[in-house]
């Protein structure tokens, strides 16, 4: 991997939720590179592990666990092995998240002739899974945050980076959970840098924009390649017409974990977006 600039993380320990996907996995790679000797968590642990051999195989220091980020005693358990096998915790990355359709309207607009036809309204929206999206994303990134950040008490250069989105300044349409949970954690990301302000951990986010992962990759292209009418309208409305790269969520990682070049910087979200928030559509 192309890093965008190099920093020494050598001695230092990242722990890293949601690392089974394509954005995380890439960000542990990146804090491996940097020296960091990486816990790759996810709930599913054999992505976990197929993404830290990687790490390793490229010279790194890493190591793939189960976690559920919805469950203290996983995380317990999890932290254990990790204090074991690498160390306290230098550096927590909370990137689990995600949306699901039991908590998805079919359609952008509500129209009232809908209730007449078999199409899934704001009125079907499920409670159960709207329960679970939010508590996947703001719980799932307070319970982590509990147990790795007392790792981070009394020592000097510790860092949280929360993962919000660009939902949280504007929600899009269709996915009402989604939008207000990733809104709760850039304010959860104010509300912690204040907390800890006293202590030295700074807390940060990025809030990407539009990027291609495993989760929303049907959501914008069908099976046959070509783009749905969703990613028309992403790209119409994004100066860059193009969607970001994980490898382009880096810099500003790396940015904000730098002690050095971001001391002062706490409570921010930070928009990566190819335009998208500063787009006014004309």
């Amino acid at each position: 991997m192309k890093l965008p600039f190099q920093m020494d993380l050598t001695g230092k320990v990242a722990v890293v939720t949601g690392a089974g996907g394509v954005l995380c996995s890439s960000m542990a790679q990146a804090l491996a590179e940097c020296g960091a000797k990486v816990a790759l968590l996810d709930l599913n642990e054999e992505s976990a592990n197929q993404n830290a051999q990687k790490i390793q195989a490229e010279g790194g220091i890493a190591k793939g666990y189960q976690a559920n980020v919805l469950d203290k005693d996983s995380l317990k358990a999890t932290h254990e092995k990790v204090l074991k096998e690498l160390g306290p915790c230098d550096i927590l990355i909370n990137g689990a998240g995600g949306n699901h359709p039991r908590a998805t309207t079919e359609r952008e607009y509500f129209a009232a002739e809908d209730l007449q036809e078999d199409v899934k309204t704001f009125f079907d929206l499920e409670q159960n899974g709207v329960e679970f999206v939010f508590n996947l994303n703001f719980i799932g990134t307070l319970l982590p945050t509990q147990e790795f950040s007392r790792d981070m008490v009394g020592r000097e250069g510790c860092n949280i980076l929360n993962i919000s989105s660009m939902n949280a300044y504007t929600p899009l349409t269709k996915i009402p959970a989604y939008s207000a949970a990733k809104a709760s954690v850039s304010n959860f990301t104010q509300w912690l840098a204040v907390h800890f302000a006293g202590e030295g951990i700074r807390v940060n986010a990025l809030a990407p924009g539009f990027f291609v992962t495993g989760q929303n990759e049907r959501l914008l292209y069908h099976e046959d390649g070509s783009p749905t009418e969703r990613t028309g309208k992403i790209l119409r409305a994004t100066p860059m017409k193009r969607f970001g790269t994980a490898e382009e969520l880096l810099g500003s990682m790396l940015f904000l974990l730098n002690n050095d070049a971001a001391g002062f910087i706490t409570g921010v979200s930070l928009p990566i977006d190819g335009g998208f928030s500063a787009y006014s559509g004309v």
